[in-house]
């Protein structure tokens, strides 16, 4: 059973530890994102992090009732750094592909952690944040609200889908992810005409394209679609 969380102001630490740092839940979500990116999700542990810390290890619950309340901060502190320094222009579309490429490229710095993280619901403040600005984007735009929510969920499970799956081929050890790219030269490329057509007539495309990701043109493609609807329900052309 979870350890309850102290209240904020009982739970912090005024003495360094062994370190010589003073404890925060920042500073172990930090430590935690650091744990993660040299050792993977393996690597994540209490024991672990009081040993980083230079703390007894049960002083994490202090600020956290387990490992999993860990990892939905650690998730929530990638959203918040996506979000720091965004500013909308007024331009809902440009706002909203800025926010989506924002958002996977916080999740990509730390491919360990958007593994594990990226297909979680945290509840926290940056999430919320994030939440209410996509939202207010769309509602500004002038999309109904169940079509505001519509194109929401679209837009934030595709983000999180592809810098899941992008992060999974990141975090893959350097020989086997170089082995799979090299598939597409080495065997697509090779494939006949005469068994394999299609393939064939698009092979140097394929090679060309498919090591990248299709995260931007994914999401060129929902706006699209999303800001053809809007001009559709306003009876204009989808450039106005």
């Amino acid at each position: 059973m979870p350890k309850p969380v102290v209240p904020e102001a009982a739970r912090r630490r005024r003495r360094p530890t062994k370190n010589g740092v003073v404890l925060s839940a920042d500073l172990i979500v930090q430590t935690a994102l650091r744990m993660l990116r040299e050792h993977g999700p393996a690597g994540l542990s209490v024991r672990r992090l009081g040993m980083a810390l230079g703390a007894d290890p049960s002083t994490l619950y202090r600020y956290f009732a387990g490992i999993d309340d860990l990892t939905l901060a650690i998730g929530d502190m990638l959203i918040g750094r996506a979000m720091t320094g965004w500013q909308p222009t007024g331009d809902w579309r440009a706002d909203l592909r800025d926010l989506g490429m924002r958002i996977y490229g916080a999740y990509l710095e730390h491919p360990q952690a958007a593994v594990l993280t990226a297909s979680r619901i945290t509840g926290k403040s940056h999430e919320i944040a994030a939440d209410e600005a996509i939202l207010g984007l769309l509602r500004g735009a002038g999309f109904p609200d169940r079509e505001a929510v519509r194109v929401y969920h679209a837009f934030i499970d595709m983000t999180l889908a592809f810098a899941a799956l992008d992060a999974a081929t990141v975090a893959l050890p350097e020989h086997v992810r170089k082995a799979d790219e090299e598939i597409w030269q080495a065997t697509y490329a090779r494939l006949s005409p005469a068994t394999h057509p299609n393939i064939a007539a698009v092979a140097p495309l394929l090679v060309a394209d498919m090591n990248n990701s299709a995260y931007p043109a994914a999401l060129d493609m929902l706006l699209d679609n999303a800001q053809s609807r809007l001009a559709a329900r306003r009876g204009t052309g989808p450039g106005r």
